[in-house]
This record gives C-alpha cells, structure tokens and sequence, in this order.
C-alpha cells in the first residue's frame, strides 16, 4: 500500500510527488515538447494522471538499482519503456551522469542542460534522513564518509531528490554543494538522528 502524498511541488517543466512517510520518496513528472518523463515513481494514480495531463508519456526512468518502486508496473500499465539505471534516455533533452558505480550500488543522474536542472535518486536528498534533522540538503548517511564526486561543482537551478521536496533557484547549487561540504563533517549527527528520522 503507499502512503498519501505528502505534498505536490511544481516546477516550470511539471511537478513532484512526496509521499507522507518518513523517507518521504519522492517521484518527478518532466514535461518537453509534449511528452512526459516519469521518473522513479510511486503508484500514486492521482499523480499518475496527472503526469498523463501533461502530454505523451514517453519512458520511466529509474535511476538506481535498488529504486525499484512501481517503475515497472507503471511502464507496463502505460505501454511505455522501463529504463533501469540507463545509460541514456533515447529522444530526450537529459544527458546521463554515472552518479554511483559500486558493487550493490548503481546509481545514474539526470542533467537537462537547457533548464539546469538535475535529477538524483539517493546521493543527496532533503527529508530529515539526510539532513541529519536540519534543513537544506545532505549526503545520504551510507555515502558521507567517501562522498561520490560525480556531481561535485554542478550548478543546478533545479534539484529534484529521490527523498524529499525538490530545491529551486539559488539554494539549488549552494545546497548541493554544502552537502558535500558538510557530508564528513556532519556524519556523527546524521547517524545519531537516524533512529528519529526514520519513525
């Protein structure tokens, strides 16, 4: 069963959904030129016919291994492609990034160069999980220690998680890069709040 929506954020190019549970999962509809991305979704048929409204649904894109949630039902469902962890999205404006190459961690990033907006599943997020009870954005706890550099130094102006709600404008990249800042630094506070974040 998955939980309620939390929240429904919206961006120039469509929206997110949060689901109201402590890892808050959050799930994209991109909208380009008529049709629609459905990023590491969670079977919410409100937001699912919503991303509908939007235009032509073209593929599910699931960015990390793991990630499996309901990208494959809802493929299906639409009769559109299921691209798990791609190493491109074919007739799309995203380029790839390999976020996470490791043994039981495969982890693929979106970046849309015309609107400077990234796409991460699990590196960074917003929920409480990852900011260690603050705010802004933080490094996933399991990462902190030797934090992935593949997105060190990008410059979004949109930051769509996989945990939590979407960032927007400045903060976008002075978040990103602040979680890798504080990513070692922050770690001993991040595990202590863990047991809190996850209730």
């Amino acid at each position: 069963m998955v939980p309620p929506v939390r929240s429904y954020e919206e961006s120039p190019f469509g929206f997110t959904w949060v689901l109201d549970e402590p890892l808050a999962r959050a799930s994209h509809a991109i909208a380009v030129d008529g049709r629609v991305w459905i990023i590491d979704p969670t079977d919410v048929p409100e937001a699912i016919d919503r991303a509908r409204s939007l235009g032509q649904p073209a593929a599910v894109v699931q960015l990390l291994d793991r990630h499996n949630r309901d990208c494959a039902a809802i493929a299906a469902g639409l009769e559109i492609p299921h691209l798990k962890v791609p190493d491109e999205v074919p007739d799309s404006p995203f380029e790839t990034i390999a976020a996470v190459r490791v043994p039981g961690w495969r982890e693929t990033a979106l970046w849309w160069p015309a609107q400077a907006a990234l796409v991460v599943a699990e590196v960074v997020g917003t929920n409480s999980l990852y900011t260690g009870g603050g705010e802004g954005v933080g490094m996933h706890i399991m990462l902190r220690a030797l934090p992935p550099g593949r997105l060190r130094g990008m410059r979004p102006e949109h930051l769509l998680v996989g945990h939590g709600a979407p960032v927007h404008g400045d903060e976008a990249s002075a978040g990103l890069e602040r979680a890798y800042e504080r990513a070692r630094r922050d770690l001993p506070r991040a595990l202590l709040n863990a047991p809190r974040a996850m209730r």
